[in-house]
């Protein structure tokens, strides 16, 4: 049996989308870091093992 939902009409562009672009700022910070310290580590370990 379908569950009855009450919809209420959407305006595009009215959401508050606030927490989401905080979120992924913080998601692209995060990921910057993460590629620099693995390029940090890759060229470490290549002239570690030269």
């Amino acid at each position: 049996m379908a569950a009855h939902h009450d919809h209420i009409e959407h305006k595009h562009g009215t959401m508050d989308i606030r927490d989401h672009e905080k979120t992924f700022e913080g998601f692209v910070r995060m990921v910057t870091w993460a590629v620099g310290i693995i390029i940090a580590v890759l060229i470490f370990l290549a002239l570690a093992n030269a």
